[in-house]
């Protein structure tokens, strides 16, 4: 016979000092648990969700990231030869040189400085990331000193905002507009002319990387295995989202802490549910005692125990989700390990990671819950009918 429902909520309702405590000790490791994976989960979605699967970056073969790459201007005319690769409404291949660069700059509020990476484009990037718009001012004019910048980038760096002149490699540029990365690893970058970034670095001799839009999936395998097997090239092709999706390495160490620091806090939280619920059950002894002669099973006080306290991890959960919902839409930053440069991203508290969250709580619960419950059905019920 299951011990009904109504018990387990009378008893919370009436003892609700100590429901609302033991709730809210579950909740705040909840919220803590949601807000440091939110962290982690939006540092991966601004990479995962960058790039497309017909675009190749072609880099130096051995290194982890474009900053580190290097591509001749010999070499990149010789891609721009090779077939498979698309072609433009102007019957252009699509085919861009990009150089990138970190510049160190001071930061909002506070004026620390942080590195933020500056990539040289060519006007066939916007062909290549449609996903880039320009939302406030123009798009820069070839030839002239003149930026975009990423309007996340315009609110966490000083001197980014629409009409700025920020001063970098020795030069003065205007941000002349602002565009908006659709929550991309662009959303941290700030763009300019290719080959204006290449005169003001001493950068004339080649490029960081090359990027180039293949025809269809085929063409993109056929294209990656001409350009490794090509002596003339000695290069590496990777797809952009290939690519990005290595740099999720960057968050690792974020989703270690999180779960380091959930698990501690956990272990408190099942501390101060079992001590709760040895408190119940040591002032219910005698409903403990009228429960057996009334016929419920010990398995039924089990039940009855373990239900109670995973009740009220839940309850603590849905608080810890709710309180961490508002952190969906903060922007924050951290330093890609791979360019060592500021990645600009958002929090993301996704119905996926609060559904683990309530169940990270019912685990707490069962685990905080258990011990109490066994000690309750193994009483005697003599014993527990003496306690009047």
């Amino acid at each position: 016979m299951i011990i009904p429902l109504q018990y387990n909520l009378r008893y919370l309702r009436t003892r609700w000092t100590g429901t609302l405590i033991t709730a809210v000790t579950f909740g705040l490791v909840v919220a803590v648990f949601v807000i440091v994976m939110a962290l982690a989960q939006g540092l991966d979605r601004a990479f995962v969700t960058t790039g497309d699967p017909l675009n190749l970056l072609i880099m130096r073969p051995g290194v982890q990231s474009e900053m580190q790459s290097s591509v001749s201007i010999d070499r990149y005319q010789i891609i721009r030869t090779l077939k498979g690769i698309a072609t433009g409404a102007d019957g252009e291949p699509i085919v861009a040189p990009e150089v990138l660069v970190v510049v160190n700059k001071p930061k909002l509020p506070d004026g620390g400085k942080s590195n933020l990476q500056v990539r040289g484009i060519d006007l066939k990037t916007l062909e290549l990331r449609p996903q880039v718009r320009i939302v406030e001012g123009r798009m820069y004019e070839p030839g002239l000193r003149e930026v975009i910048a990423s309007r996340l980038v315009s609110k966490r760096f000083q001197g980014f905002r629409l009409g700025d002149t920020p001063i970098f490699g020795g030069g003065t540029w205007t941000v002349v507009g602002l565009f908006d990365g659709a929550g991309t690893a662009y959303d941290s970058e700030v763009w300019c002319d290719y080959e204006e970034l290449q005169q003001e670095f001493d950068r004339r001799g080649g490029y960081s990387t090359v990027v180039a839009r293949a025809t269809d999936p085929a063409a993109a395998a056929a294209l990656a295995r001409t350009i490794d097997e090509d002596p003339r090239l000695k290069l590496e092709v990777k797809t952009e989202v290939q690519y990005y999706s290595e740099q999720t390495e960057t968050s690792r160490p974020l989703k270690l802490f999180g779960t380091f620091l959930a698990t501690v806090m956990a272990i408190g939280a099942c501390f101060a549910g079992m001590n709760t619920m040895y408190g119940n059950v040591a002032s219910r002894a005698k409903e403990i005692g009228t429960l057996r002669v009334l016929g419920y099973t010990p398995f039924s006080i089990v039940l009855c125990f373990v239900f109670e306290s995973v009740l009220l991890a839940l309850i603590g959960g849905i608080f810890g989700c709710l309180v961490s919902l508002p952190m969906n839409w903060v922007t924050t930053g951290t330093t890609n390990f791979q360019t060592f440069s500021e990645v600009v991203f958002q929090f993301a508290v996704t119905p996926r990671l609060m559904t683990i969250a309530l169940g990270f709580a019912v685990v707490m619960g069962v685990v905080g819950g258990l011990l109490p419950a066994v000690s309750a059905a193994r009483r005697p019920i003599i014993d527990c009918l003496s306690k009047v």
